[in-house]
């Protein structure tokens, strides 16, 4: 047991020997050579500079589609259902016939509230193809019988007080004609009062025949909107009561993206803003829109404020009830710091870059933004004035001597990236 703890020891001395001998030749060889150390070759990289370039500001949304417009019809009539015009995704246009009911039983109704009113109309005088108003009381035939009744008994009561007068009548033939008067008075007056009770009953007998004739059109059931057909409630034989409902229609175009946005964009989401969104059912495929509506106020549970968008559905294969997710384009920044992707490294998500001045590398930090066409965005820890390395950056370390290749790379192509993404808007830009 003793020797083999001494074989051990041994060989642990061994090991340890030539670990150390193994990691000085290693460092020596990194002091003089690796990254290029201040020492050693300069490191070869090629350069570009700092640039500049339009960004597209968005907002991230996700959103339900809604329609605008929904309604369920229903019939105003009872009766038995004859005709059913439209099927499960049917559309429509306003005025359209959707349900028949069986009319016998109204046109019944009809003829006899036309009938209640032209008695009326008749005892009044009233010819319907010229006047609907009823004449004055004095012009009605009934009322003028009764005024020429009366005239006449004045006349007759007159002439028997003449007669009276000279002892050629008797006082009970007097009294008679006096009695005349005063009942052809009352029949006048009863006739006056039949009339204006007939005027009163017109009213009544106009609005049933109307009513009538109504419940008759609503046997028709017709859209009141335009839109799809989403439920149909209703079949051929059926008897409905009243306010039963027949279908369901939803206006399929445009649709009405609803969404809720974070209120810390409450600043710079304004109605008329531009909408891009997608959809699982057409995943290749970009959906734009407009803001339509902006709440004012901040739901207090989630932060966020309701903003609803429409949306043009002109082909209509966006259907209500479709998630969706995309961005609300706020602004387009323009002339903004931007730096290539290959001049940027990112280490544990901390982004540099290396500067060249002088002939030597320095190391930047910087703040990225967003990333378009092959450029990112640079928010701070550039002048705007740099130039940057974009080869070999592994190699690179603050105060390392560097060697510009010839094949050094040139701003414009950057440059003009970012000014055809800023002209036309470009599919995703920063996300504020």
């Amino acid at each position: 047991m003793h020797r083999s703890f001494i074989v051990i020891a041994a060989l642990s001395v061994s090991a340890a020997a030539c670990q150390n001998t193994n990691g000085q030749a290693a460092g020596g060889g990194q002091g003089r050579g690796g990254r290029g150390g201040r020492g050693g070759a300069a490191v070869a990289t090629q350069t570009t500079h700092v640039q500049r370039m339009s960004v597209q500001r968005e907002v991230e949304l996700s959103g339900t589609l809604m329609s605008p417009d929904m309604a369920k019809i229903s019939s105003e009539v009872a009766g038995v259902v004859r005709e059913v015009r439209v099927q499960l995704g049917t559309e429509v246009r306003a005025g359209d016939v959707l349900v028949r009911l069986e009319p016998s039983e109204l046109k019944l109704a009809l003829d006899r509230a036309e009938s209640a009113l032209r008695q009326v109309e008749a005892q009044l005088g009233i010819d319907r193809g010229q006047d609907k108003q009823p004449p004055a009381d004095e012009q009605i035939a009934s009322v003028r019988q009764q005024i020429a009744n009366r005239d006449d008994a004045r006349a007759a009561f007159e002439r028997a007080q003449q007669l009276s007068g000279r002892g050629l009548l008797t006082k009970a033939d007097r009294d008679t004609a006096e009695t005349r008067v005063k009942v052809s008075e009352a029949n006048l007056q009863a006739a006056l009062d039949n009339v204006r009770s007939l005027k009163a009953s017109l009213q009544d007998r106009r609005a049933s025949y109307e009513l009538a004739q109504k419940k008759l059109a609503d046997a028709t059931i017709k859209a009141p909107v335009a839109g799809a057909i989403s439920e149909r409630l209703v079949q051929p034989g059926e008897y409905i009561r009243e306010n039963t409902p027949v279908v369901s229609i939803v206006q399929v175009n445009p649709l009405k993206l609803k969404t809720a946005i974070q209120e810390k964009h409450a600043s710079v989401i304004r109605p008329g803003q531009g909408v891009e969104f997608n959809v699982e059912a057409f995943l290749n495929r970009t959906f734009k829109g407009k803001i339509a509506y902006v709440s004012p106020a901040v739901d207090q549970a989630t932060r966020t404020f309701p903003v609803e968008a429409l949306v043009e559905n002109t082909d209509r294969v966006l259907k209500p009830g479709f998630f969706a997710k995309g961005v609300v384009h706020t602004k387009i920044d323009e002339n903004v710091l931007a730096v290539p992707e290959d001049a940027v490294s990112t280490l544990a998500g901390v982004s540099t870059v290396y500067v060249i001045e002088s002939g030597k590398a320095r190391q930047q930090q910087v703040t990225l933004g967003a990333r378009q066409n092959k450029l990112v965005e640079v928010t701070s820890g550039l002048k705007g004035d740099e130039t940057l390395a974009t080869s070999n950056l592994s190699q690179l370390a603050t105060g390392v001597t560097v060697r510009t290749d010839t094949g050094e790379e040139n701003a414009p192509s950057g440059q003009a990236g970012g000014g055809r993404r800023g002209e036309g808007g470009g599919r995703r830009g920063a996300r504020q």
